[in-house]
């Protein structure tokens, strides 16, 4: 499938009029073709079972590089699989979205491609612990929005626990950061956490909590009794 053929086949999918609520929502400045995002797990799911991994690749980085809102979000989708193989060309190419991420929708898509990769590799958080002395601050929240499956284990590994306390880590040095997407991500990861290891949620607001803003605070605490 050539980018044309793929552009073709989103373009179909545009509803007339939803274009500009769709802008004003996610304050995009880029192009957006007004296409819901049940539209696009459509065409995403379609396109995977067709194409090999290596098609897939060269489709994802041609769509991100068109700086269309839902063509980036489409690209991340084709590469959002647990069992993807080989899967190198797919982690690098996530790898080098992270630093045009500007807006939350299109970040948390390229995220959820990147958990499948982390979780078959868990040696790859090494890079991304590299992302949480960024400049950017989309590149640091990148780092918590992409390690939430280590929030989700119910019977953690020791190797699991021992990754879980080392991106505790790296959120305990995010909470002066005042930025709202930095204490959101931060919020959203203790939240999650909340659900299957409340000791370690209470002691990180125990030692970090005075130095969050109130309302992450708030959110993390949103299920502890």
């Amino acid at each position: 499938m050539t980018l044309d053929d793929a552009l073709r086949d989103l373009r179909a999918l545009i509803e007339p009029g939803r274009a500009d609520g769709m802008r004003a929502y996610h304050k995009q400045t880029r192009e957006v073709l007004g296409i819901s995002n049940p539209a696009l797990n459509d065409l995403a799911k379609a396109w995977r079972q067709t194409f090999n991994v290596e098609t897939r690749v060269s489709l994802a980085k041609a769509l991100w590089e068109t700086d269309i809102f839902e063509a980036r979000i489409v690209a991340a989708k084709l590469l959002t699989q647990a069992r993807l193989r080989p899967d190198e060309t797919a982690w690098d190419l996530i790898c080098s979205w992270v630093p045009d991420f500007d807006s939350w929708a299109i970040a948390d898509h390229a995220c959820m491609a990147g958990q499948r990769r982390l979780t078959a590799n868990p040696d790859r958080l090494d890079t991304v612990e590299s992302w949480t002395t960024s400049d950017h601050m989309w590149t640091r929240r990148a780092a918590l929005v992409i390690t939430l499956p280590w929030t989700k284990q119910n019977n953690p590994k020791p190797a699991e626990l021992d990754a879980r306390d080392r991106i505790l880590q790296w959120a305990a040095g995010y909470v002066e950061d005042q930025d709202w997407f930095i204490q959101k991500s931060v919020a959203w990861w203790l939240r999650d956490l909340s659900k299957h290891d409340e000791t370690r949620v209470r002691s990180f607001l125990e030692l970090h909590g005075d130095r969050m803003q109130p309302f992450a605070v708030k959110e993390a605490a949103k299920y502890l009794a």
